[in-house]
């Protein structure tokens, strides 16, 4: 049932719809899991003592001042199980109520969403009550679109510094680990606040004497690709290409100036040289036959020619 179940989440990620018989979460589950944010508005009942059973609004700072407790409870981050539990010891402590019997519901909050932005198919702001996985919240907003890049990034919010104070701030995840693993650890905790972020995919670009000239997007099932994977991508070069005069032409240290790297893509061709891979924003160029006049423009005009280039996404 569970292999079901992960089957029915990855292909709602990767752009289809729910699995026939799946069910949304119930409210129930739903409450057990949310975590009061500040702000929030609290219907509190406690049996027997009508006199405390109302609502009550959370601070600004996460705290909330409760009726005979001697410190306000620090209510933001906790399940409202949880909250009911601290007012009742509360209660107890204080010698207001001996055994207080209390319960809490959430009536209004302004704290519930997580925003979905980048290449996904339908970015916008999801409301969440309580918390959801990540592959949940990429299913809601439509799947990844064809433009997405290998990672998703998250931007914790402030409900989550509370619920996992030593976590880090922000994350960066592999799709393709998310994707492929059953590790559920790699299917994280999305709380309110959080922000999801799946960028753009990069691009390398191969331009000059080649039969499919354009840039190349680097995807989750692509995230890198060698000279010769990226010639097979531009369908090989043409019967006038200068093979023994190819160049890298990467971006330089802290995008400043760049850097030519020479390739004899002949000896690469026949195995007898090293098949280098390319990073994100090269531009590998093949010139064409021609005078050494050209071949000293060569670079410039790589550039030039990566300018407004398609972008080939499969």
């Amino acid at each position: 049932m569970k292999n079901i179940v992960l089957l029915c989440v990855l292909a709602a990620v990767l752009g289809g719809g729910l699995c026939a018989g799946q069910e949304a979460p119930t409210p129930a589950a739903a409450a057990r899991h949310y975590l009061i944010a500040p702000d929030d508005l609290l219907e509190v009942y406690i049996v027997d003592v009508p006199e405390l059973s109302r609502t009550y609004r959370v601070e600004p700072d996460g705290s909330l001042k409760f009726p005979f407790l001697k410190t306000p409870v620090a209510a933001a981050g906790m399940t409202l199980e949880e909250f009911a539990a601290a007012v009742a010891g509360g209660l107890k402590e204080s010698g207001a109520v001996s055994r207080a019997q209390v319960s809490a519901s959430l009536k209004e909050t302004r704290f519930s969403a997580v925003a979905v932005t980048g290449a996904v198919n339908k970015p916008q702001v999801y409301a969440v009550r309580g918390t959801a996985r990540l592959l949940d919240v990429l299913a809601e907003a439509g799947g990844l679109s064809d433009a997405a890049g290998p990672v998703v990034q998250i931007t914790r919010g402030e409900a989550a510094k509370r619920a996992a104070p030593g976590e880090p701030s922000s994350l960066r995840l592999k799709v393709s680990e998310l994707l492929s693993s059953s590790v559920q650890r790699h299917n994280v905790t999305i709380y309110p606040g959080d922000t999801v972020t799946v960028p753009l995919a990069e691009v390398i670009y191969v331009v000059g004497a080649v039969n499919r000239p354009g840039g190349f997007a680097l995807s989750a099932t692509r995230p890198s690709v060698s000279v010769l994977q990226a010639l097979a991508l531009a369908e090989d070069v043409k019967a006038t290409a200068k093979k023994e005069r190819a160049l890298i032409i990467r971006r330089g240290a802290e995008n400043t100036g760049r850097e030519e790297i020479a390739l004899n893509l002949g000896k690469i061709l026949q195995g007898k040289s090293p098949d280098p891979v390319l990073e994100p924003n090269d531009i590998l160029f093949v010139p064409e036959s021609g005078g050494k006049k050209a071949l000293l423009r060569s670079a410039e005009a790589a550039v030039q020619m990566a300018t407004g280039i398609v972008i080939w996404r499969r």
